[in-house]
C-alpha cells in the first residue's frame, strides 16, 4: 500500500467576468486582505492562514441563476458564512455590496448573490 501524499485545501476559485471587483467584494463581506490583485486573478485569505478564495477572469461568464430552472445556467459551487448574528451579518452584506436573493429557502439561513451572481449563504449555527 502506497502512503497518501500530503494534500492541502489553500482556496476555492470563482470564475468572474472581474476578479479584482469580486475580490474586493469579499475582502470587505469577511475582512479578509486582497492578495493577489490581477485583472486575470485575484485573491482574499484569512489573516490568521488557511484556505482562502481566489478569483479568475472567466471572458465568456455568464452570471448563474438561482435557483435554477429549465436552461438557466446553474450554480456550480455557494459558500456557506456561519455568522453570529443572521439580521445584522445581512445589513453587512448588503453594505459590502451583495444583493438578498428573491426566494429563500428556510428560516434560519439568507442567502445573498454576491456582485458576480454566485449566491452564498447565512446562517446560524443552533449547536
Amino acid at each position: 500500500m502506497t502512503q497518501q501524499p500530503a494534500l492541502q485545501l489553500t482556496a476555492a476559485v470563482l470564475d468572474a467576468p472581474d476578479p479584482r471587483e469580486l475580490a474586493g467584494f469579499y475582502s470587505r463581506l469577511l475582512g479578509w486582505p486582497v492578495g493577489r490583485d490581477d485583472p486575470d486573478w485575484a485573491t482574499v485569505r484569512p489573516p490568521g492562514g488557511g484556505a482562502g478564495l481566489s478569483f479568475q477572469l472567466e471572458k465568456a461568464y455568464v452570471r448563474p441563476t438561482w435557483p435554477a430552472g429549465p436552461g438557466d445556467q446553474q450554480m456550480q459551487v455557494h459558500l456557506d458564512i456561519e455568522v453570529d448574528d443572521l439580521e445584522a451579518a445581512g445589513a453587512h452584506a448588503a453594505a459590502a455590496g451583495a444583493v438578498l436573493a428573491e426566494y429563500q429557502p428556510q428560516e434560519d439561513v439568507r442567502v445573498y448573490l454576491d456582485p458576480a451572481g454566485h449566491p452564498f449563504c447565512l446562517w446560524v449555527s443552533t449547536g
